[in-house]
């Protein structure tokens, strides 16, 4: 396939940030972006505004991060103000569709990671922007191409929100039935989560970390595998069987309860405090010091303290009592004992967790649909921009 470099077919405008005393939060000037903090869906979201601009960006400009993540997309839906964390790159529209553009730079987006350099964050250059490689096509191919990924983009978008529909519907049964499970408005019993439990502990990092995993074995939970009501298996490490019977104290049982002990509270997916279930075999897997495992009486639900758990309201109280920095905070051992679990009738209960079982089969279904759509989507990109 002919290739051309991007500085052939686009007009590149490395970002750089403006005196901190021109920012406002009330409109005054033009808006300003930083970087892929300020990106959303497709375009940027507006959050400050900058009155004596240095570098701009036009209306329809692809916008790219160029620091840390790198490869970042949005389009800028107005003349705006772009910091050093952005560059705006602008298509001649008489040898390229601006779309395809798109799609290109999307295609690079590791590739460009990979050419990241710098100590603190990684970032790229002008010249590496200006020198990154796209096919060489006619507008008609290029239009073709844009249009299929376009396409099938969106089927994954929408089985996203499909997804996040069905998340929707079953915290909302859970206020229906239940209400707050914080503020508890419906005068629930409480117990603390230490009265339901058996067992409330951390696990260990074995002597040497990471230089006893091994590539089959136990499987050893981490922080980063533990997200809200689902554990991450891509980046699951493994223990032997010696190491793992050093460290029997914190051996699994199914149907476990999983919390990370450590982490971020300032994101959506903050780290700290995400919750899951262990639902594999009796003492086939561990987990780390920055993890803890909840085993709750043989009598309590788990599946419903675990929506209790992984819900808003806890998300907010699990904030409100954790200790530590800024940038990282802790969960400890008392705080979690401590945590007040609403202990409405059992065949509630019971009739809720049916509800949810029958959700999860609905959303199994629909992430099937969405890994397979990924995949072509995937497949073509690859095709397309190697």
């Amino acid at each position: 396939m002919k290739l051309i470099a991007l500085k052939d077919v686009c007009k590149i405008n490395m970002g750089q940030s403006p005196n901190s005393s021109s920012y406002n939060d009330y409109g005054d000037g033009m808006p300003f972006f930083q970087g892929n903090a300020d990106f959303g869906e497709r375009y940027p979201i507006t959050r400050v505004w900058c009155n004596t601009p240095t570098k701009i960006a036009q209306a329809e400009d692809i916008l790219i991060s160029v620091r840390a993540p790198i490869g970042a997309l949005n389009y800028a839906k107005e003349e705006c103000c772009i910091g050093r964390g952005l560059a705006a790159i602008t298509p001649d529209r008489n040898k390229v569709s601006q779309d395809f553009i798109y799609w290109a730079l999307k295609g690079k987006k590791a590739e460009l990671n990979d050419k990241g350099n710098g100590s603190t964050f990684k970032a790229i250059s002008r010249k590496i922007l200006e020198e990154t490689m796209i096919p060489d096509i006619n507008f008609e191919q290029q239009h073709k191409c844009a249009e299929n990924l376009e396409k099938i983009y969106g089927i994954i978008q929408n089985r996203r929100k499909e997804l996040l529909a069905l998340d929707d519907l079953i915290k909302a049964r859970f206020v229906e039935m239940f209400g707050d499970a914080v503020a508890n408005p419906m005068n629930w019993p409480i117990k603390e989560l230490k009265d339901l439990s058996v067992q409330i502990n951390s696990g260990n990092t074995p002597k040497g970390g990471s230089e006893n995993y091994v590539e089959e074995g136990i499987a050893f939970f981490r922080s980063q595998n533990v997200w809200k009501d689902c554990l991450k298996m891509d980046d699951i490490a493994y223990i032997d069987e010696e190491t793992h019977a050093k460290m029997k104290r914190s051996s699994l049982k199914q149907g476990d309860i999983l919390m990370t002990k450590t982490g971020r509270i300032n994101t959506e997916n903050s780290s700290l405090g995400r919750a899951a279930l262990y639902m594999g075999e009796d003492d086939m897997a561990n987990v780390n010091g920055h993890v803890y495992f909840i085993r709750l009486k043989p009598e309590v639900n788990n599946k419903f303290v675990l929506r209790i758990l992984v819900s808003d309201e806890y998300r907010d109280l699990i904030r409100s009592v954790c200790v530590g920095g800024i940038d990282k905070r802790q969960l400890n051992k008392e705080h979690i004992e401590d945590f007040p679990i609403i202990c409405p009738p059992d065949y509630m209960v019971d009739k809720y967790v049916s509800f949810v079982e029958q959700v999860d089969k609905s959303k199994v279904a629909v992430q099937k649909a969405l890994d397979e759509t990924q995949t072509l989507f995937d497949s073509l990109m690859q095709e397309y921009f190697g």
